[in-house]
């Protein structure tokens, strides 16, 4: 489907230990999307991103860009598709105007002098484009994965985890860049354990876990849909819930907060209902709280459960 910038459909990888990382994921990407890809460690989105970067084989499945084979189209693809990979790994003497050149260089591209300026600009490293890389930190460095990674005008970005350990005010540059490459028409595949920046950002979400897809909408409607409400109740310290309460609770997935407790409502009916039981319950339980409100999931909330309830 032409409309799809990335198609992946029965992608399988067993390690040779054994291993499963994954059971025959299927995604959908549509071109000009900013897609997330969620998952806690160990869910197999590294192995995913590693599947389309070439640097492991799958077991099964198939993927494509642009409507091209990933595996049989090796070196098409790879001129039309970058990768901010979780690990930097450079040539300790070259500076990062010299990895950039020699970057577009591997791409089958002529260096793009003037694209390289606007990137070292837009990515703040304009002042440390002559210096070698080893004398860079671990935030620069990032960063010069995300400029290695666009050097070449990708198609499709595929960022895994980009802003880690990059402040937050540089942060929100990356992302506004983001956004405008976005806007022109690139195509953005995130993954990331900042699960608010996901909601902002991106118009799809797929949640991956134990190597299978669980959830994969646009953003706004898995929020519409999927999300729920939560009751929170706020407690004086000295009866802050404990395990047993925790336990006595249970049928509505209590979870502990720094100021007090949150009980899961689903999505509350006309008659609040599930908020009357909520409430009954822990009052009998905790007694009459301080204070007590219904609050909205966001995606971090609703992340949270489905990864729970994949596990029950």
């Amino acid at each position: 489907m032409t409309n799809l910038a990335l198609q992946v459909e029965g992608l399988a990888k067993v390690y040779d230990n054994g291993k499963t990382a994954l059971h025959g994921v299927d995604l959908a990407v549509p071109a000009g999307s900013f897609y997330a890809l969620l998952g806690p460690n160990g869910a197999g989105k590294s192995t995913l991103i590693n599947i389309l970067a070439d640097i492991v084989r799958p077991s099964a499945g198939r993927a494509q860009l642009l409507g091209h084979d990933v595996f049989a189209e090796r070196s098409w693809c790879k001129r039309r598709m970058g990768i901010v990979p979780q690990e930097a790994a450079f040539d300790p003497f070259f500076t990062p105007r010299e990895v950039l050149r020699l970057t577009s260089g591997m791409y089958g591209k002529r260096p793009d002098d003037a694209w390289i300026d606007e990137l070292l600009l837009r990515l703040e490293l304009t002042e440390h484009a002559g210096k070698n890389t080893r004398q860079l930190s671990g935030g620069m460095r990032r960063r010069l994965l995300v400029a290695q990674a666009l050097v070449h005008r990708p198609q499709l970005v595929v960022l895994d985890e980009p802003t880690a350990g990059v402040d937050v005010e540089l942060r929100q540059r990356l992302w506004a860049f983001m956004r405008e490459l976005n806007s022109q028409g690139t195509t953005i595949l995130l993954t990331t354990h900042y699960l608010e920046e996901a909601e902002e950002l991106c118009d799809r979400v797929a949640i991956i876990h134990h190597g299978r897809v669980i959830a994969d909408r646009p953003m706004r409607a898995l929020m519409h849909e999927v999300a729920g409400s939560y009751l929170w109740l706020r407690y004086a310290p000295e009866h802050r819930p404990d395990a047993d309460d925790l336990a006595s609770l249970e049928s509505f997935h209590p979870r502990l907060v720094d100021d007090g407790i949150c009980l899961t409502l689903q999505h509350v009916d006309a008659t609040n209902t599930t908020f009357h039981a909520a409430y009954s319950a822990a009052v009998e339980r905790l007694g009459a709280p301080l204070d007590a409100n219904v609050r909205q999931e966001d995606l971090e909330d609703v992340f949270l459960r489905l990864t729970r309830e994949d596990r029950a």
